[in-house]
């Protein structure tokens, strides 16, 4: 029978053996101690023999998979430069705090979390004491993404430090009152503090990623030198089955981005049981990062282990925890060594002689307690090899117990993540287990106290100091002061005033060639940041490729195809360029780099991000509102625009509800322009209110979001209209009346408001010329620029009312004495101009583009959704036949006049 696993001849035939004799030397070597040592031991000098030729260069697969035990050998940790027994005060003292002060709000039904930051203690203290560099060490120090459901063990050791008071640890996810601290790191609500928002659980390693990648850009364009920075990513074995959280781990490697760490704490737990109760999810995570590149430092026991590895001789208990998996580690955690013996020791021969030498306690102190993710030597000689290591980013695999020193109530238990509060006795049990000096008297009616000792204590001056010899506090948000930017030159946006004349032009292009202007700024120009998911040639964006280059950190080790032509495809190390291939996650995490780093860096960038509209808020919205909470400024560019505009691509690529989306988000300002002056305008006020002099009040950590549409038209010059930017900006004006678009009307003849937006004027403006020719009617047509930004404005007229203070909304105020109804439309569903149908004086009604898109022309498409500018008509004067205005019969002879 042929062996399914010999090398069969059709292989050796793709790979000639120049000497058989030695091929067969080895081969038979490998037999030999297979039959004489047994497969264990061939394995185990197989692994070896690959860890060497990969140590010295050798071309070869890597090894995906290595034993489930450290990485870094006993022998070869480094000593902690600090004093380890002051390290652990602080620690325990900051576990206490942690638990106390979910305990304590506990009573007000507020939740939060305690297992999580036990079992991470000692990978968040070992960071701050001797690694974490804070923002007054050289260049931006760290950026630290703390995991989030671990937020309590950070305010713990920022009230130890001083920075928090015993009032807002009361006031722990009590935010109204205006003392209180947040349930997760969110930069809007604690500025000071957080830096990134990290618990929609997947974005944080992704963000992490994009952030390394961006220090790098910014240093090898010339902005800042960043190579001081390291960015921290902690993350939780769970979190890890995101499939953002792995999304782009072949892009660090890739880029090389040894400036990043993953720090992922493997507690083997969930929210509600085992990560991988059958497998084991650090060897599956270890050939994930492998695989992708990384480096992996595997932290995973603890020194009490050291006795038992000395005494497998013959690798048994090394095959046995290969063989153990995820859920059953976690029982042994929980049960006695009788247990312990039988199943774990007893299931191998040789280990359960090995188990006749070691207590009872021993066996519990291995199994319950020691885990390399526990004690800080372990953890900072995973540190110390991660930030040495070079040409890699690093993750290191921490094991750990989740509700670790909490007591057996909680370590280790299925349901301990929603467990929020201990007992009094659990508390004591816990104070002395950890040492601390707090009395049994200190315990007030049941109140657990909250520990600390002392402004000027040794614990505290330690704590200070190293954070001192680290560069300042951490984590903190630092927004430097820095001045304006300076307004570009006005002819960068007045060229758009005189409009295009006889030329089609879509208002995508229009915003293009203001890009290209705008970044030829002399004082502004570098700052800019385009990025673009491997869409730039449907944007028409290529003519940026061999003027602004495209960044990669390689620079360009090729030559490009298209190299003979004008328009050719250059990468450069100092490219401005973020082409990020076919990935709007990824785009998007560019961007929150790119957004926030006036703070994060003190260098204003301005990013923006063009997509197909339909891949943006649609796929995207979650990473939105992370650039929300983290104060990110930018331009969101949705192009190819509306669900009538994309001739034949159909349903998936038809976007008729984006600004639906985006008008949930309230750092969002959603733009909808329809001509190339308008798109000038909005960005050039978006510069001023993010970049520019901030009016007194105004809010500047806002985003905008513009729809541009790849339709081509002839674009009009802008028209000489009292008051036409404030409309621009705030969202409506009049385009024209009846009379100034060249039209007569009689004096009786009965009128109509339409409102349009986007693509949308269009239909409205052949439908103004439609409705005074053929059927007596006059209609001014408005632009509708940002729908959202008039509800905005009409809700903080709400509310002022609600304080006393009367204020018209500024789309009454434009609409005031405008005649007859109002039929708003746009290239989106209904519910967009719908949003301020409340505020409007005058009868509403609208039309829009609801249910799903298919694939046809645009005139077709248009008459299906009946938002054409015969459907228009055909709605108009339903309206004013409803108001007695025109003969009902006329709306029956339009829809048979028009065939609808």
């Amino acid at each position: 029978m042929t062996d399914p696993n010999a090398i069969q001849p059709s292989e050796l035939d793709q790979l000639p053996d120049r000497d058989p004799e030695e091929t067969a030397e080895w081969q038979a070597s490998l037999d030999a101690v297979t039959e004489a040592a047994g497969p264990h031991r061939a394995a185990y000098l197989m692994r070896r023999t690959l860890e060497r030729a990969e140590g010295a260069g050798i071309a070869l697969p890597k090894l995906l998979e290595t034993d489930y035990v450290n990485s870094i050998p006993t022998a070869a940790e480094p000593a902690v430069p600090g004093d380890e027994a002051m390290e652990q005060r602080i620690t325990a003292w900051n576990r206490w705090n942690a638990a106390a002060m979910v305990t304590r709000g506990s009573k007000y039904g507020v939740g939060g979390h305690i297992a999580t930051f036990a079992s991470a203690a000692w990978l968040y203290e070992t960071g701050f004491n001797h690694f974490f560099k804070g923002k007054e060490a050289d260049g931006s120090g760290d950026q630290l993404y703390i995991q989030g459901h671990a937020s309590p063990g950070i305010y713990a050791r920022a009230f130890l430090d001083g920075r928090l008071t015993e009032e807002q640890l009361d006031n722990f996810r009590r935010e109204s009152g205006g003392n209180g601290l947040p349930s997760y790191p969110h930069p809007r609500r604690l500025p000071w503090l957080w830096e990134f928002p990290t618990v929609s659980m997947g974005l944080g390693p992704l963000s992490a990623i994009y952030q390394a990648r961006f220090n790098r850009y910014l240093t090898n364009r010339g902005i800042k030198d960043t190579s001081a920075s390291h960015v921290w990513a902690f993350l939780g074995d769970g979190e890890m089955d995101e499939p953002e959280s792995t999304a782009a781990l072949a892009l660090a490697a890739r880029e090389e981005l040894d400036n990043l760490t993953f720090v992922i704490n493997c507690n083997l737990q969930r929210l509600d049981g085992p990560v991988r109760a059958n497998f084991k999810i650090v060897q599956e995570l270890e050939a994930q990062f492998r695989g992708a590149g990384w480096n992996v430092i595997k932290t995973l026991w603890g020194t009490a282990w050291d006795e038992l590895f000395q005494l497998d001789t013959t690798g048994a208990l090394v095959r046995r925890l290969r063989q153990v998996p995820d859920a059953q580690i976690q029982t042994y955690q929980t049960r006695d060594a009788a247990y312990i013996r039988q199943d774990f020791f007893g299931a191998d021969p040789a280990l359960a002689e090995m188990a006749k030498l070691l207590s009872d306690d021993k066996i519990l102190e291995c199994f319950h307690f020691s885990r390399g993710g526990h004690e800080a030597r372990k953890v900072y000689a995973a540190y110390k090899a991660a930030v040495e290591h070079k040409g890699a980013p690093t993750v290191i695999l921490a094991q750990t117990v989740k509700g670790h020193t909490l007591g057996e109530g909680f370590a280790s238990k299925n349901a301990n993540h929603q467990m929020k509060k201990l007992t009094v006795d659990e508390f004591k049990n816990m104070r002395d287990l950890l040492g601390l000096p707090i009395k049994d008297s200190d315990f007030v009616d049941g109140v657990v106290p909250y520990g600390h000792p002392g402004a000027d204590s040794p614990e505290v001056r330690y704590l200070q100091e190293r954070r001192a010899a680290l560069g300042g506090p951490a984590p903190a948000r630092r927004v430097h002061p820095v001045a304006p930017l300076p307004a570009p030159a006005e002819k960068a946006f007045a060229s758009f005033d005189k409009g295009s004349g006889s030329q089609n032009v879509a208002t995508t292009m229009a915003f293009v060639r203001l890009v290209k202007d705008l970044v030829r700024d002399k004082e502004t120009g570098k700052r800019w940041v385009p990025i673009v998911p491997d869409e730039a040639r449907t944007f028409g964006m290529e003519s940026l490729f061999p003027s602004l280059g495209i960044y990669s950190p390689k620079g360009q080790t090729y030559e490009p195809v298209d190299r003979d032509q004008l328009m050719y495809y250059k990468e450069a190390r100092n490219g401005q360029i973020l082409n990020e291939g076919i990935t709007e996650a990824g785009s998007m995490a560019d961007f929150i780099a790119a957004s926030t780093s006036y703070a994060t860096h003190g260098e204003t960038m301005i990013p923006f991000y063009i997509f197909y509209s339909m891949f943006g808020w649609q796929r995207t919205a979650d990473q939105m509102w992370q650039l929300g909470d983290q104060l990110g400024r930018g331009f969101l560019v949705g192009a190819t625009a509306g669900r009538t505009t994309l001739t034949g691509e159909g349903l998936q690529h038809a976007d008729g509800h984006s600004p639906v989306i985006a008008a949930t988000n309230p750092a969002a300002l959603t733009y909808d322009p329809a001509f190339a002056y308008e798109v000038a305008a909005i960005v050039k006020e978006g510069l001023r209110r993010m970049y520019g002099e901030a009016a007194p009040g105004e809010d500047q950590n806002v985003f905008y979001y513009l729809t541009v549409y790849n339709e081509p038209l002839p674009q009009p010059a802008k028209p000489s209209v009292e008051g036409i930017d404030e409309g621009i900006v705030k969202g409506l004006y009049r385009f024209n009346t009846a009379e100034s678009a060249g039209i007569t009307p009689p004096a009786s003849a009965p009128r109509i408001q339409l409102l349009g937006s986007g693509t949308a004027i269009h239909w409205a403006l052949k439908a103004q010329q439609l409705l005074a020719d053929e059927w007596g009617v006059a209609a001014d047509v408005w632009s509708a620029t940002s729908w959202s930004e008039l509800r905005r404005d009409a809700l903080e007229a709400d509310e002022a009312l609600l304080r006393g203070e009367e204020r018209m909304p500024f789309v009454r105020q434009a609409l005031q004495g405008a005649e007859g109804p109002v039929l708003a439309v746009s290239d989106y569903m209904r519910q967009v101009p719908d949003q301020i149908a409340q505020w409007v004086e005058q009868d509403w009604s609208s039309l829009g583009a609801d249910g799903f898109g298919l694939s046809d022309t645009r005139e077709a498409a248009r008459r299906h959704f009946g938002v054409d500018a015969e459907s228009i008509v055909v709605a108009a004067l339903a309206q004013l036949a409803g108001r007695g205005e025109v003969k009902a019969t006329a709306v029956k002879e339009a829809r048979a006049k028009y065939g609808l």
